[in-house]
């Protein structure tokens, strides 16, 4: 299943700024294998004298970034997943911002960070490998708007590159 077999009526507007920055020829299971060592590598191509820097007072570091890629991940998958499941139940949003001082990640080294992602990306990975492309097409409401299992999924996928664009521009 490809980017392309995505439909506006499968998402929100709001996410077509991650949906979009995804090839049209982005497959989905692959993508979470290939995104995984990509963003992997870039994380540990940060020099550590930058992982705490921020490019404005009110922004979050290199790791408070991470930390909230991490966070994402497992919201959206949750979503994905119950959606699949065909849950009609609407799924609230979340404050990402709320999110942040709790998950103290600038307490963390930046390899407990990417062992979190990991792993996380491995129950990713693990969780698209048993839904079907049926069950990745179910459109549910996440946020007040709909959503399709796969739209969540390819959510995550772009705003990965979302981030690691952000932290190549303003932070490096």
């Amino acid at each position: 299943m490809t980017k392309l077999d995505l439909k506006s009526a499968e998402f929100d507007n709001y996410y077509l700024r991650y949906i979009d920055k995804l090839s049209h020829k982005t497959e989905l299971k692959k993508g979470f294998s290939t995104g995984k060592d990509t963003l992997i590598d870039f994380f540990k191509s940060i020099p550590n004298e930058k992982l705490m820097y921020r490019y404005q007072a009110e922004k979050w570091s290199i790791k408070e970034i991470l930390q909230h890629i991490i966070d994402t991940e497992r919201i959206f998958m949750y979503r994905c997943f119950r959606i699949a499941r065909q849950d009609t139940t609407p799924l609230a949003g979340f404050d990402q911002n709320v999110y942040m001082k709790p998950s103290e990640a600038n307490l963390k080294s930046i390899e407990h960070l990417l062992n979190e992602f990991e792993i996380n990306r491995n129950h990713s990975i693990s969780l698209l490998n048993s839904l079907s492309n049926e069950n990745l097409s179910f459109i549910g409401n996440s946020n007040g708007g709909a959503m399709s299992a796969r739209a969540a999924a390819f959510t995550i996928l772009g705003h990965d590159i979302w981030h690691m664009e952000v932290i190549k521009n303003k932070y490096l």
